[in-house]
């Protein structure tokens, strides 16, 4: 018999009895349906969490001074200032090909004020424009300054939305201007929301301006965890917090004096003002090992730092968080799909019962066909062509049910779900692969009838 003979015969025996064929595909269409929307929620939960990851920093690097030591002690990390803009620029010429972004950053830690209301912002930084290309921070409202603006010290900043619930009650700041250090800043900008890092800490309790007004016009000196517009309790002289002074840089100097015997034997130490902070974007394409070393071979030329010795900066990454992250979503996707797979074996099994029960009720009718000269393997054949028909419109079915679940996630309850062309490949050919092992052995038992006993079943 040829194939096509046999395609239309298991045809018009499975529309015979329509409804027990319906029946039997619904296995299939729960379980295709279940690997095809798990799949999709799980590649759209996946993309989330690493656009989440990529968003509080991923890619990035921080790079701060090393500590400092004063008579055997040490002051920790970043208290010394190894760290200035020629790194910055060495960074930018030699790495530029690995590195997306460049933001040096100049903290500070002092009052803010407007009005009859003041506040501390937990981060209080200067830096320049690209800091927000590092972090991907948007604007919310107004504009970001200019690198003319940190060229000039123009005192203008951004400020995070905890600032404008705290000390403007909700109302927009563009175009305000709020006291700093007795320094006035026009508020230009506000930041997106990006609520807490992986500490815990209000990312969004920031205030950004250029980092040459941060570091000439409110604070000199690299104080991160004191409010520097607290007078010093023992300079009793000093202990009210005038407007008379309203440049605090004024008496520091612009760059390190050297002393005479460091002019002496280094004549060329001349250092541009130091930095507290680089941050660095790594490219997308790009190890982060590797990223690392070629960072660490710069800095280690521009500070002259000899093979063994000690390096007088730290380069902070997220790896390890990156990994628990990572680790998590994939294992939640590979629980989901093992879910939606042992779905589809239960549809597989009811795929075989129901092709027995079939056999055991065509006994007569493989009896005849057989008397009339069909061989075992016509049968085997026409059997496996039923079971893999099933199978086929059950998977179409099941893709169909389970575009439509996702969708419905999406539309509904706002899940993030990712279309996924592997996952209908993936259960077409399950669908096919089911289809014939399960339907093999009714099949098999069919082909092996004897014709004069089917021929007698009752």
């Amino acid at each position: 018999m040829l194939f096509w003979d046999t395609l239309r015969l298991s045809i018009k025996s499975l529309t015979r009895n329509l409804m027990r064929s319906l029946l039997t595909m619904i296995g299939i269409v729960i379980g295709v349906a279940a690997v095809i929307a798990m799949m999709e929620i799980g590649q759209g939960s996946s993309k989330q969490i690493q656009e989440t990851i990529a968003r509080m920093g991923a890619n990035n690097l921080m790079i701060q001074p090393g500590a400092a030591a004063s008579g055997g002690i040490s002051l920790g990390g970043g208290s010394s200032t190894t760290l200035t803009l020629e790194d910055v620029g060495a960074l930018q010429n030699e790495c530029g090909e690995i590195l997306d972004s460049f933001a040096p950053v100049v903290r500070a830690r002092t009052q803010l004020v407007y009005g009859n209301k003041n506040w501390v912002p937990f981060y209080l930084y200067g830096s320049t424009p690209s800091y927000l290309d590092v972090r991907e921070w948007d604007i919310d409202e107004g504009a970001c300054f200019s690198e003319q603006d940190v060229r000039n010290g123009v005192s203008v900043c951004l400020i995070g939305q905890t600032i404008v619930r705290e000390v403007f009650g909700g109302e927009s700041p563009i175009g305000h201007d709020v006291r700093i250090n007795n320094q006035p800043f026009r508020v230009i900008g506000t930041l997106t929301p990006k609520g807490a890092n992986m500490m815990g800490l209000d990312q969004d309790d920031m205030l950004i301006a250029p980092w040459t007004a941060i570091k000439y016009k409110v604070a000199g000196t690299s104080v991160a965890n004191t409010n520097q517009s607290v007078p010093d309790p023992t300079d009793t002289a000093n202990a009210v917090n005038t407007l008379n002074e309203r440049y605090p840089s004024a008496l520091i100097p612009l760059y390190p004096v050297p002393s005479t015997s460091q002019i002496a034997n280094n004549p060329q130490i001349d250092r541009m003002t130091n930095v507290d902070l680089i941050w660095v974007r790594v490219s997308k394409h790009v190890a982060m090992p590797g990223a690392k070393r070629q960072i660490v071979d710069v800095l280690h030329r521009q500070h002259r730092i000899r093979p063994g010795q000690a390096d007088d900066f730290n380069i902070r990454d997220m790896t390890e968080q990156n990994a628990a992250l990572g680790s998590s979503a994939q294992m939640m996707g590979s629980l989901l799909l093992f879910v939606a797979l042992v779905s589809l074996l239960v549809g597989g099994v009811g795929i075989m019962n129901i092709m027995l029960v079939t056999v055991t009720e065509r006994t007569r009718e493989i009896g005849l066909r057989m008397a009339v000269g069909a061989r075992p393997r016509d049968i085997l054949r026409q059997f496996l062509i039923e079971a893999v028909i099933l199978c086929l419109l059950g998977g179409a079915f099941g893709i169909l049910c389970g575009r439509s679940t996702s969708a419905i996630f999406r539309t509904f309850f706002r899940w993030p779900t990712e279309p996924s062309l592997l996952a209908v490949i993936a259960s077409v050919s399950v669908s096919v692969i089911v289809g014939i092992v399960f339907g093999y052995y009714p099949a098999w038992k069919a082909s092996r009838l004897d014709p004069i006993q089917a021929l007698r079943y009752e």
